[in-house]
């Protein structure tokens, strides 16, 4: 607390009053922020006009936006602890803990398998997630939201130009919520620091980042008593801290330092600015990423919830992954032929644990260690309306991958209608920790590489096909169809929960150890997966409707694949600027609704969903009110979440089996930008 208070002042001091900043900021690009001294290289000029067009946010494929200090109701969908929005996740009760799905991406970008834990990644920042900066001054941006309870959500950056060609920034996340539940805290750190340079005849650039990340949560398992002392309504467990939940001696958390490099020199001199004018380049790169991750779930002492045998208690399972990235290409850019590029990748990896496991079955190895050479190629072309992109990528020596093709284009009708299309496909083995883990608690202990063994995992086949039309008059309609084979997953052991149901008296029941019986399985037969979204918004004067609508269908042998089929978001809201202009404010009421379902349950000990057929979630509303302002470069974000709590008598909402969703909470905050 006292480094983030330290922090904050630390930006505030290093940045001019408001006062100082000029009105005229605004998304325009005619307007004025200041006029520069003389430069060296601007003798001839006596002043420069600046606009918000100089405060560019590069993305990790280059694509270039400028910083928006607009209020608009995207940036409302974006105002919480990921910073994105959230209409295909169902958050749970506490901030900064995981989401559930209620729409599915399975086109994964990452050629190679992550760690796992995926419950616990939400906030992690990836490698195609690090955003680099080219500013005119130096700019400073705090956002601030409060949280549950105790605690804060602080997210301060500064970047800045030591030139026109070297740029830096440095970031820092600060997050803790208390909870409304026992054991429920959440808390992470999230520094990152970037740099890019461009040399002056643009024939050579170069750009890393480095970032430190810790995302630390407690577990509690869940409601002990849900019928009792949530969904009945008593007025004494109104205040959440009285409800009893499974366990109070469990956390789990995600670490990961990373070091990026990437650099390219061009053999032929441009004669402009290549990324302007593209004029003809021939250029070598080379990339560089090490990576170190791990994940931790300790316990002060065991739990029958997870099974009754134990091989050491208190309990302390740690899966770390230590990764080393290499990348030599050569790019063609021609103003004609675009842009096309060819490369070879070196990866080693080391997937390990502490200690060989020997059991009368199997012999559990501690480590999966390799290295794994592919080639790729990647292209991109603009001729006149039509944009076309790909990258392709084949392994030809390893185990973890085979291949992988992303490839799409879009075409601009005219100025107010476009179209685009894409395919997907790839090959590559699920997640270490589907292939690997060792824990205290002896039901989870798995090898599934073994060829001795009855169970072995094969290549995840990934085949999609998407369609898309955006029209300013019409909305924008995208579908998506996906078809997957060997779909791996975490589920429920069906064999061994009907044998304990078995042995149960009359009047027992097992769903509150059905921790105990989740395993990895991988599903053969081929999954068909449809889903098609809608958004379109409706303007009359100063009020507004934006509506959301997503469709999925699924198609399989078994139910393993489980999504909502409807899922939508309403949102009714008036803009209007106030106080003479001085103020711009949104205010309006968002609705949002998913089918019920077979919604995925949570495993704290993994940190991943599993499916369950069990019961059915969800049919319920989420209401939640707003009134948001922007004062200049500041935006103000108000609401009231989750609303329709206050007069409703039905206690169903849940974000997972045993984990419901937040009652009614006020929340405010910020995003302050300077620029100085």
């Amino acid at each position: 607390m006292r480094y983030l208070k330290l922090l904050l002042w630390f930006f505030f001091l290093g940045s001019p009053v408001l006062s100082a900043q000029l009105d005229s900021l605004t998304t325009k690009k005619t307007d004025t922020l200041r006029k520069l001294p003389k430069t060296k290289e601007q003798k001839d000029q006596e002043t420069r006009e600046l606009t918000i067009a100089n405060y560019k946010i590069i993305s990790f494929d280059r694509d270039t936006t400028i910083v928006d200090t607009s209020l608009t109701i995207q940036k409302e969908y974006r105002y919480n602890y990921l910073r994105q929005d959230d209409f295909e996740l169902m958050p749970f009760s506490n901030i900064g803990q995981p989401y559930n799905s209620l729409g599915l991406t399975l086109e994964e970008p990452n050629f190679y398998p992550r760690i796992g834990a995926r419950g616990r990644h939400f906030g992690y920042f990836e490698t195609e997630d690090v955003r680099y900066y080219n500013v005119a001054t130096p700019l400073t941006e705090l956002f601030f939201k409060t949280t549950l309870e105790q605690g804060q959500l602080l997210d301060a950056l500064l970047t800045f130009n030591t030139s026109e060609r070297l740029n830096f920034s440095i970031a820092y996340i600060g997050f803790r919520s208390l909870g409304k539940y026992q054991f429920d805290q959440a808390e992470s750190a999230r520094f990152r620091t970037t740099f890019n340079y461009r040399t002056k005849n643009n024939r050579y650039w170069l750009r890393g980042h480095y970032a430190a990340q810790n995302l630390d949560g407690e577990e509690n398992g869940g409601l002990l008593n849900k019928e009792e002392q949530f969904e009945s309504g008593d007025p004494e467990f109104l205040d959440r801290g009285r409800i009893d939940v499974v366990f109070e001696n469990a956390r789990n958390s995600v670490v990961g330092k990373r070091y990026f490099m990437d650099h390219q020199f061009n053999l032929v001199r441009p004669r402009k600015d290549s990324l302007k004018t593209r004029s003809t380049m021939l250029a070598i790169g080379h990339q560089f990423n090490y990576e170190t991750r791990f994940y931790q779930f300790n316990q002060n002492s065991a739990n029958a919830v997870f099974g009754t045998e134990v091989f050491e208690s208190p309990i302390d399972d740690k899966a770390s992954l230590r990764t080393m990235f290499n990348q030599v290409s050569a790019t063609f850019s021609n103003a004609k032929l675009g842009r096309l590029s060819g490369s070879l990748n070196f990866y080693h990896y080391d997937y390990s644990f502490r200690s060989l496991l020997i059991t009368p079955e199997q012999t559990i190895p501690n480590q999966l260690e390799g290295d794994e050479i592919a080639v790729g190629g990647d292209y991109w072309n603009r001729i006149g309306p039509l944009t076309v992109k790909g990258r392709v990528r084949y392994n030809i020596s390893g185990e973890l991958t085979g291949s992988l093709l992303d490839a799409s284009a879009s075409y601009a009708l005219n100025n107010n209608n476009s179209i685009d299309f894409g395919i997907y496909s790839s090959s590559r083995l699920p997640n270490f920790n589907f292939l690997l883990y060792q824990s205290d608690y002896e039901d989870f202990n798995w090898f599934n590489l073994d060829p001795a063994s009855a169970t072995v995992f094969d290549k995840e086949q990934v085949q999609s096909l998407h369609f898309g039309f955006d029209s300013k008059w019409f909305g924008h309609i995208s579908a998506k169809y996906t078809a997957l084979d060997n779909y791996t997953y975490f589920g429920l052991d069906q064999q061994a929960l009907n044998e304990a149901e078995a042995g149960l008296e009359e009047g027992e029941s097992i769903d509150g150890t059905l921790n105990a019986f989740v395993r990895p399985f991988q599903e053969t037969n081929t999954i068909n997966y449809l889903k098609v979204k809608y958004n379109k918004e409706f303007r009359w004067r100063k009020w507004a409707l934006n509506n959301t609508v997503m469709y999925q269908e699924v198609s399989q042998d078994a139910m393993v694949l489980n999504v909502p089929q409807l899922v939508t978001r309403n949102t009714l809201y008036f803009s209007s600027d106030v106080f003479k202009k001085a103020m711009y404010i949104q205010t309006g009421v968002t609705f949002k609704y998913f089918s019920a379902y077979n919604m995925n349950g949570y495993h704290p000990l993994l940190a991943e969903f599993y499916v369950q057929n069990r019961e059915e979630l969800g049919g319920f509303p989420l209401i939640d009110l707003f009134i948001n302002a922007r004062v200049r470069q500041t935006r103000i974000y108000f609401k009231a979440e989750h609303l329709n709590t206050v007069w409703s008598q039905e206690y169903n909402y849940y974000s997972a089996p045993n984990y419901p969703y937040r009652d009614f909470v006020i929340r405010f905050g910020l995003v302050w930008n300077f620029f100085s």
